[in-house]
């Protein structure tokens, strides 16, 4: 197990054990925010495990009772004081966070998040932009923006891809808080656990996928993002294209035939 030397202190952990990498947002008394030194972290640690073949699947938790809270308010507030009364600033910094958030959809490896507590903002987004989550049952998730007169138009952008168009803009318009419960009805979350044990469950679907072929499940996440930005017969034009090298590459000879033979396959690494 490598937690990577890092102080406990550090605001982003990151501790890897059989092929996966758990990363801990560590500012708990702070509500975890998207800082930008924790924008930093994590744009830092995804590019890190992009080029790290050892790591097969990635968790995403938080520190506390808070998953996170979105951004720091009180580090985007300072900034109207500049000269420009922030603009310049406030491009930087959504840029910067939209752009992690690119970050985990372009990952080679899968993104499961592990929420207990509350996802509010751009830390509701942050959930909503992982491939999978887990959701302990006293989380909860708010896109609350709209109380305070700055609609979370960010956020909006990965839930109106994973939520149908009226639950989206549900949790846009009112800004309420979703119980853990009916973010799984919504499509938000993947499943509801007890309270506590969501890091568990994410990593028993995370040893689910460890088992796979690493090739195959990167070419499958690729080409799901790929082709849900297209039209129909691009989408299948793109994922007829896709198969077909899939068909060809190595591990699909060794999984149809390890079938056949009834047998375990032996993926390449």
């Amino acid at each position: 197990m490598n937690a990577h030397h890092q102080p406990a202190t550090a605001i982003l952990l990151r501790r890897d054990a059989e092929g996966i990498a758990t990363l801990t947002l560590n500012r708990p008394q702070a509500r975890n925010p998207l800082s930008e030194a924790m924008l930093t972290a994590l744009s830092e640690a995804f590019t890190a495990i992009a080029a790290d073949r050892s790591v097969r699947v990635v968790i995403l938790a938080a520190a506390g009772p808070v998953f996170s809270a979105g951004h720091d308010l009180k580090e985007m507030t300072a900034h109207r004081a500049d000269a420009d009364c922030g603009r310049a600033y406030f491009t930087d910094i959504l840029g910067r966070c939209s752009g992690v958030m690119q970050q985990i959809t372009a990952l080679p490896q899968p993104v499961i998040a592990a929420v207990e507590g509350t996802a509010t903002a751009a830390g509701c987004q942050l959930v909503a932009s992982c491939d999978l989550a887990v959701a302990g049952s006293d989380a909860r998730f708010c896109t609350p923006g709209v109380h305070i007169g700055l609609f979370c138009s960010t956020p909006m952008v990965a839930l109106s891809r994973n939520l149908s168009a009226k639950h989206a803009l549900e949790m846009l318009l009112l800004g309420e808080m979703v119980p853990a419960t009916e973010a799984a009805r919504m499509g938000l979350v993947n499943c509801v656990v007890p309270a506590g044990d969501a890091l568990a469950e994410a990593q028993r679907l995370a040893g689910i996928i460890t088992s796979k072929s690493p090739a195959t499940v990167k070419i499958g996440k690729r080409a799901f993002y790929e082709q849900r930005e297209m039209g129909l017969k691009a989408a299948y034009d793109h994922a007829t294209a896709v198969m077909v090298e899939n068909m060809l590459a190595r591990d699909a000879e060794e999984g149809i035939g390890a079938f056949m033979e009834k047998r375990a396959p032996i993926w390449e690494s």
